[in-house]
């Protein structure tokens, strides 16, 4: 299988550059991969296709503002962008111009927070330790900027709109999407209607926007991200498959996560770990019956995993059918919802 085969054009006015207001009038396209067959909607709408059978599985995790900009003694201005937390003041960190700093020097963002250059990894990531006076989260929200993709350019007003409504805990340095564009009140008439919301926590990584490099599909080396799936989770879920329920996941990560942590009866385990699962091609899905997702990056992971669950050639017709009718793509963009036969 060949990574350009999963290639497609898209003019650059497609590329959402900010968040629908409300959250939930963004459009919805509606594709039968057992059929092809595409309907347009508004995400609203997705209340019509969920039944009191279903299991909606979300994403709880938080977005933290990762990106600061701090000084060299010498003024030089350089950008730390955090990656992952090794205890309670060492940072796994990216920086920009990364060969400025060198080991013991130090970065400052004000006169609360600096930081020090502890070790260059192989991969030429930094660990750098944090001084900070007061509470380094509050801190972090004062001082830095939310992660947004390189492809969106246009500034963040309102960190919220980079942020779920329901996101709970968690240091993702990328929003799951899809969840973006549930409001609360939707949510409130979803559970009326009778679906059971089951929560799960992936720490999305810098990883999920990783360009896939090589030529062959099965050669690409897939980034690792931790997840934690809850007992109460695991236990509403193997009751539900148990009766016919089906398992609706909001976004490419709480797939990877439920299909990340199944025994071998087929049960959800109930665990906090890591996942690298790469889901392409033939992958036999386990646990997750509908999906909802958005319009992923060409040659993509996610737009692999998207074909594997629905067919490629009928995803790759509904990104054109979304491309002519003006769907917005990416990050801020708008929402696919995948299902077969009820």
């Amino acid at each position: 299988m060949r990574v350009e085969d999963f290639d497609f054009d898209l003019p650059l006015e497609s590329i959402a550059q900010h968040a629908v207001d409300p959250r939930d009038h963004s459009k919805l396209l509606v594709l039968n991969k057992n059929n092809g067959r595409i309907e347009d909607k508004m995400f609203y709408n997705i209340i019509d296709y969920l039944t009191p059978n279903d299991i909606l599985v979300i994403n709880r995790t938080k977005v933290i503002p990762a990106r600061l900009f701090g000084k060299k003694i010498n003024g030089v201005v350089m950008e730390c962008f955090l990656l992952k937390r090794i205890d309670l003041k060492k940072w796994e960190v990216l920086l920009r111009p990364a060969k400025k700093l060198k080991i013991n020097d130090k970065l400052i963002f004000s006169d609360k927070l600096s930081a020090k250059l502890l070790k260059i990894k192989d991969d030429g990531n930094r660990i750098v330790e944090f001084e900070f006076d007061g509470v380094f989260e509050e801190i972090l929200d004062e001082l830095a900027e939310m992660p947004l993709p390189p492809y969106i350019t246009e500034k963040l007003e309102d960190k919220n709109r980079y942020q779920t409504v329901y996101a709970k805990s968690g240091e993702s340095v990328a929003a799951p999407t899809a969840g973006l564009h549930f409001t609360n009140e939707l949510l409130e008439k979803i559970q009326k209607k009778g679906v059971t919301i089951a929560e799960v926590f992936l720490t999305v990584g810098l990883g999920t926007f990783r360009p896939v490099q090589v030529d062959d599909v099965k050669d690409h080396i897939m980034h690792s991200e931790e997840f934690e799936i809850p007992q109460e989770t695991a236990k509403i879920i193997n009751e539900g498959k148990k009766n016919g329920k089906r398992i609706v996941a909001v976004g490419t990560t709480s797939v990877r996560t439920l299909e990340s942590s199944i025994d071998e009866s087929g049960n959800l385990i109930p665990q906090k770990s890591e996942t690298s699962i790469f889901i392409y091609g033939e992958y036999k899905f386990k646990m997750v019956d509908a999906l909802i997702t958005n319009f992923h990056l060409p040659k993509s992971t996610l737009i692999m995993l998207v074909s594997s669950f629905a067919g490629k050639d009928y995803v790759m017709n509904a990104y054109r059918h979304a491309i002519e009718n003006n769907y917005r793509f990416f990050s801020f963009g708008d929402s696919m919802f995948i299902q077969g036969e009820l």
